[in-house]
């Protein structure tokens, strides 16, 4: 199986961490079919990488600004079986596309997402932040299966499909995501949330699955882990869960986050006030942080649901 990896680039900024995810990929034990920088509408960067990397295909970014429009630049550039995307500010580990392809042997198997790790800038975790919501920094959260298991749908950052079902269902949306009304401060997401139900549900049968041994490791700066970043990116992706439910229907598009909001939660709620009885005064903290969570990201579910009832009327 030729599995061609995906690395999408927007700034300069992260010219160390575009170089240490590319080392990642080729140190690989399982060398890649190829790499593929997109730059999106960065013509310095683009001109930087192409000759910091003249054996890496690197190529611009030729749909609309934005994650999703890169995403699908890569796949159609792609030559390989399998598309296997990487963020630029995170790095593989050894076994990670050996993992991903070990995945792909049922031919059911049409999307693989494996196990992303935060990589805090301090080395710790901030005490206060709870495992339930390590979603809002890309990476794997408390809740999800902790074996291989079919899930509804992947993490954008540590993913992998079979590159025909990309174009076949038209793509990454370019509506949805950090693309959306070029708001650049707004963390939004959820393009592949939307990609991953749409994709099940136009193909039925189709299986997304959660791999444990395609490991990656996350950076987290630490602009990232206070708690106005936190609330401000629960409330981002509210406002992206409303568009994926405008998208896909209300009825796939929350299937997940209703068993995350009514058992997921309320269990870490008990775990922080548990463990605050215990003499980890900070439990506390990880139970509001998760009390706060759910009401941020409830509100921005609701403004987006009434902006886009507001926009059709």
């Amino acid at each position: 199986m030729k599995i061609s990896v995906v690395i999408c680039v927007y700034t300069e900024d992260r010219w160390e961490d575009i170089r240490a995810a590319v080392r990642s990929v080729r140190d690989q034990r399982r060398t890649p079919h190829e790499i593929i920088l997109v730059v999106d509408h960065n013509p310095d960067l683009h001109l930087r990488l192409k000759r910091e990397y003249p054996d890496v295909v690197v190529v611009e970014n030729t749909h609309q600004k934005g994650l999703s429009g890169g995403k699908n630049t890569g796949a159609e550039i792609a030559t390989g079986d399998v598309v296997a995307y990487l963020d630029d500010d995170a790095v593989a580990e050894p076994g990670w596309l050996e993992a991903l392809e070990e995945g792909f042997q049922t031919p059911s198997v049409v999307g693989v997402g494996g196990l992303t790790r935060p990589l805090w800038a301090t080395g710790r975790r901030p005490r206060w932040f709870p495992e339930e919501f390590d979603w809002t920094v890309g990476c794997t959260y408390r809740g999800m299966p902790t074996v291989r298991a079919p899930i509804r749908n992947v993490m954008g950052g540590n993913a992998a499909f079979r590159r025909e079902v990309v174009g076949g269902v038209g793509g990454f949306h370019t509506g949805i995501g950090r693309s959306v009304q070029g708001r650049k401060s707004r963390p939004l997401g959820c393009e592949e949330t939307e990609f991953c139900i749409r994709l099940s549900q136009r193909r039925p049968g189709s299986v997304m699955l959660f791999e444990p041994g395609a490991v990656i490791g996350h950076k987290v700066p630490a602009p990232r882990m206070g708690f106005a970043y936190f609330r401000s990116r629960c409330y981002a992706e509210g406002l992206s869960k409303a568009l994926v439910a405008s998208s896909v229907g209300t009825e796939d598009g929350l299937s997940s986050e209703r068993s995350y909001a009514t058992k997921t939660l309320p269990l870490g709620v008990l775990r922080g006030v548990g463990a605050a009885l215990r003499g980890d005064l900070a439990g506390l903290g990880r139970a509001g942080a998760i009390v706060v969570g759910l009401a941020w990201t409830a509100w921005g579910y609701a403004v987006g649901t009434a902006r886009l009832r507001l926009g059709r009327s």
